[in-house]
């Protein structure tokens, strides 16, 4: 069973006009890079993309959002992107926001197979506009409905042939919710193995899951807020300094 693919366009070759698209990743962190890249050299529109956010104005999923492929974002987060915004405002965006709790766990009954849960977040609020509710041992719940797509992209550290995947601290994010709600999971890996050279126990999601795998190229991991302070020795000696001058 080989589910290895040459490239990012190999492995995305029939995402098609309109498809929605379930993608990993949180903020800019654990994004797959590559497969962002080939959906925007491919220019497929109309697009349904479900995320936690859609990237930077300039990074991530913003680059689709900037060659205005996309039709409609389900996300928790809207921040950070420029773009998103001016295109929500104007009505060009259709925007679905989704607590980030419930968000996760939409995807995750996407993929085991639960049409629909009650929650008590959001109740009383927009995000329960329009759905159903009722009373569950004496609080007010909301049903939400399970979240699935055509297509999940997904960014892993390490991969074996078969598609079992490794992923890298927080980078793991969504990435397993979305590959778990897919018709149809792309993985691309830092590292691909082969078979039998990753410790079972240390499988963050079975190949049960993936479809194709490729390895990744071209790793930019841009940071979405880079935050610096001086060196305490540094903070300290300009202190002192201070002090001297004022003196």
């Amino acid at each position: 069973m080989n589910k290895v693919y040459s490239d990012a366009g190999a492995a995305l070759h029939d995402v098609f006009d309109g498809a929605v698209i379930l993608a990993g990743g949180f903020g800019l962190s654990g994004n797959p890079e590559n497969c962002i890249r080939e959906l925007a050299r491919r220019k497929v529109s109309n697009l349904t993309i479900v995320s936690n956010n859609c990237g930077t104005t300039d990074k991530g999923l913003g680059i689709l959002l900037a060659q205005d492929q996309v039709k409609k974002m389900i996300s928790s987060y809207v921040g950070e992107n420029k773009i998103f915004e001016r295109q929500f405002l104007s009505g060009q965006l259709e925007v679905e926001l989704c607590p980030q709790g419930t968000l996760a766990e939409r995807l995750r009954a996407g993929g085991a197979g639960i049409p629909a849960f009650y929650t008590p977040t959001g109740y009383g609020t927009q995000v329960a506009e329009g759905k159903e509710t009722r009373q569950i041992a004496g609080k007010h719940c909301v049903l939400e409905h399970a979240i699935t797509g055509d297509f999940a992209i997904v960014k892993a550290w390490k991969g074996d042939r078969w598609g079992n995947l490794v992923f890298r601290k927080t980078s793991r994010n969504f990435n397993p919710l979305c590959a778990q709600a897919a018709r149809v999971t792309i993985a691309e890996v830092e590292e691909l193995v082969e078979v039998g050279e990753l410790d079972p126990d240390l499988v963050h999601l079975p190949s049960i899951y993936v479809q194709r795998i490729f390895r990744g190229t071209q790793y930019e991991k841009p940071i979405e807020q880079r935050t610096v302070r001086p060196k305490r020795s540094e903070a300290g000696s300009a202190g002192l300094a201070g002090k001297a001058s004022a003196s």
